[in-house]
């Protein structure tokens, strides 16, 4: 089938004392701490690195600042995995670490990984919810969640210039097997791993002009993670990127947040599922972003 999902990202950082307390209190867990890099993990086990001195099988940051350097996708079976590492040697450069990462270049100079996908069990089960007819908790009353923990990284969103976006995109579609689900002419192109279910496993946003790292969402069980998540991470002093709404395209409840690594991350819960029947939609013109935001008056009325 091909690329499952997500396996690490690296960050080429300025301050690991503050990006590790970021995540710490995002609720990822901690795997590994030295004076230069930070190791964190999902759930699921995929990989977070926190790096000051980025190793040399990576590329050149795309843009100045602390920003992701790479994305390494865990593909399925060792035969797919040489299939796509034969692929994209043909194109260009892939040089292989001691790891059994394959590293290579996309075209807008973000790091492209990858190895075997190897995935820890992380059961779900959904919180029980009420409504007339529909009853799933009998004489219980709901607990806050003592502390959210991200499943999995589910989708990575980039920046690339508008020119080249088309070769930009061809790289994912034509030589990683990437499906288009919604093309969005004015702003970008949302893509699904062929082994995925969301809706997208990544988005090339071409509104800037200029790349960079827009974002890396994280799904967590449920709408109360996304809510709990978020009051924790500002209670602990970061900043939110955007109310807490729910997207028009995939329909995921989010809460964005800045981070100290570049870009912003994401509590993301309720993701569109979506299989081969689902037909590319192409947009002339950018749907709005979410179906609902949260508003309030509250700040203004008398105490």
């Amino acid at each position: 089938m091909g690329i499952q999902r997500i396996e690490s990202v690296t960050y080429g950082i300025d301050d690991l004392d503050e990006c590790v307390r970021f995540f710490d209190d995002f609720g990822l867990f901690p795997v590994e701490r030295t004076d230069e890099h930070a190791v964190f993990e999902t759930l699921t086990g995929q990989t977070l690195h926190l790096d000051t001195l980025p190793g040399p099988l990576l590329p050149p940051p795309v843009e100045s600042g602390p920003t992701l350097r790479e994305v390494v996708w865990g593909v399925d079976t060792p035969q797919e995995l040489e299939r796509l590492v034969t692929a994209v040697a043909k194109d260009r450069e892939v040089r292989e670490s001691a790891d059994g990462v394959h590293h290579t270049v996309d075209d807008t100079g973000f790091g492209v990984g990858l190895t075997l996908a190897r995935p820890k069990p992380a059961p779900v089960t959904p919180r029980p919810a009420n409504a007339l007819g529909n009853v799933n908790r009998w004489n219980t009353a709901l607990d806050a969640i003592e502390r959210v923990r991200p499943l999995r990284m589910c989708h990575v969103a980039l920046n690339i210039p508008k020119p080249g976006k088309d070769e930009a995109v061809a790289f994912y579609t034509d030589l990683l097997g990437f499906r288009p689900t919604d093309v969005v002419e004015p702003m970008g192109v949302f893509m699904q791993a062929p082994g995925d279910q969301d809706q997208h496993t990544m988005l090339l946003c071409h509104r800037p002009d200029k790349a960079g790292i827009n974002h890396i969402a994280y799904e967590v069980p449920g709408f109360d993670d996304v809510i709990e998540g978020g009051n924790h991470m500002i209670e602990h002093g970061w900043r939110e990127a955007r109310r807490l709404g729910r997207h028009t395209i995939g329909s995921n409840v989010f809460r964005f947040l800045h981070a100290p690594c570049g870009g912003r991350v994401e509590y993301a819960a309720d993701m569109d599922r979506v299989d081969d029947s689902y037909e590319t939609r192409v947009h002339e013109t950018t749907p709005p972003h979410h179906i609902w935001a949260l508003r309030t008056n509250r700040d203004n009325e008398a105490s």
